[in-house]
């Protein structure tokens, strides 16, 4: 119990430093800001604006009546943006929410909106049809921690029809025990709460192989040890009860300095994919559409949000990898302009035509890719 105090104090300042800089870098940017005309993507893809004047935007999910929501980490709010006229841009946004606690994801089931605030999940029944009107909402569940550290969700319904709620580490690294550094996962009305994962720092995105059914999740390496290290991560969890490290072990066979010798690396589950350091790996979704050539289906898409306390930085970007590949390469790049980034990608999501969005927290919108084969 000392240890785990003493390390939470130790990094109180950490904390304090990380809230600050959040809530500055993602206030959002006036549209004159955004040059997307710039963002790098192979031959055949380009990049247009879905929605704008969406202040933090970050996790969506789709309504099968074509409702984008939109999660929100510092401004509280959740959005419903709407394509009305088919023109593959959005004209009308409908704030179904304020207030609320961290409401970062959102996930979608049996027409109801379930929305993930730092200590509850809550669940807005009938909402495509109550836009301009929501309803109050239903608390599903209020027995998560209140701790605002790594306390933001994603959130999402796995094959076997169970909500996934991760439950961050709260701290930069520590050892606090369940149900922290863990996704766990609970019925559709909140029941049968349990820890499906552990070893978990702070995931912020995660999908199911659309064959296999194994879960992969991104999960972001501790900071400071130095610019260079270590990893954030990608992984992969064919079935419940595996621990992927944290706070002992980081990548592959990296030991903590502080908690290394209190478990060894060959206890826990190596990652399918080191990512770049401090790169805020978060939104990730397979590929299932029919819109990019061949070769990219069954790839994952992974937003990178970019570094924050590294001294030159890395990430802002789309990166994509293979299953069974063990490495990555860009997608699309271009929000990070030397040292300055005017936009920070969050969440990937595939729309039913195939197309690609990514939000955009920073600049408060979110982007459509698509691919048109030249002729």
């Amino acid at each position: 119990m000392r240890e785990r105090i003493a390390s939470r104090q130790w990094f109180t300042a950490g904390l304090a430093f990380l809230i600050a800089a959040s809530a500055t870098v993602c206030s959002a940017k006036p549209r004159s800001t955004r040059p997307i005309d710039r963002i790098e993507l192979p031959d055949g893809f380009r990049i247009d604006l879905y929605a704008e004047n969406l202040p933090n935007a970050r996790s969506m999910a789709l309504g099968p009546g074509g409702t984008l929501f939109v999660g929100t980490r510092n401004e509280g709010n959740v959005y419903a943006v709407v394509d009305r006229d088919g023109d593959l841009k959005a004209e009308k946004t409908y704030t179904i929410a304020s207030g609320l606690n961290m409401p970062n994801g959102v996930a979608f089931r049996d027409g109801s909106l379930y929305v993930a605030e730092v200590h509850r999940v809550i669940r807005f029944d009938e909402i495509e049809a109550k836009l301009a009107d929501p309803p109050p909402p239903i608390v599903v569940s209020d027995a998560f921690p209140a701790d605002r550290h790594h306390g933001w969700k994603f959130i999402a319904f796995g094959p076997d029809g169970k909500l996934y709620v991760p439950i961050g580490a709260p701290c930069n690294i520590c050892d606090p025990g369940d149900p922290y550094a863990s996704i766990a996962r609970i019925d559709p009305d909140g029941g049968n709460f349990e820890i499906f994962a552990r070893g978990i720092r702070n995931t912020v995105g995660f999908g199911w192989h659309p064959e296999t059914g194994d879960l992969w999740f991104t999960d972001n390496g501790r900071d400071w040890l130095g610019d260079d290290g270590p990893p954030d991560e990608l992984n992969r969890a064919p079935k419940a009860g595996m621990h992927f490290g944290y706070p002992y072990c980081h990548g592959r066979g990296i030991a903590d300095p502080e908690f290394g010798s209190k478990r060894p690396c060959s206890e826990t589950v190596e990652p399918a994919v080191e990512m770049g350091p401090h790169v805020a790996a978060l939104g990730l979704r397979f590929y299932d559409g029919a819109m990019f050539p061949s070769k990219y289906r069954g790839r994952i898409f992974i937003a990178e949000h970019g570094s924050w306390n590294r001294s030159k930085k890395i990430g802002y970007r789309i990166t994509m990898v293979e299953p069974g590949n063990a490495s990555f390469e860009v997608f699309a790049s271009g929000w990070l302009e030397g040292d300055e980034a005017w936009g920070r990608p969050v969440d990937v999501l595939v729309m039913p035509d195939g197309a690609l969005l990514v939000s955009d927290d920073l600049a408060g919108a979110v982007y459509r890719i698509s691919y048109e084969e030249r002729k």
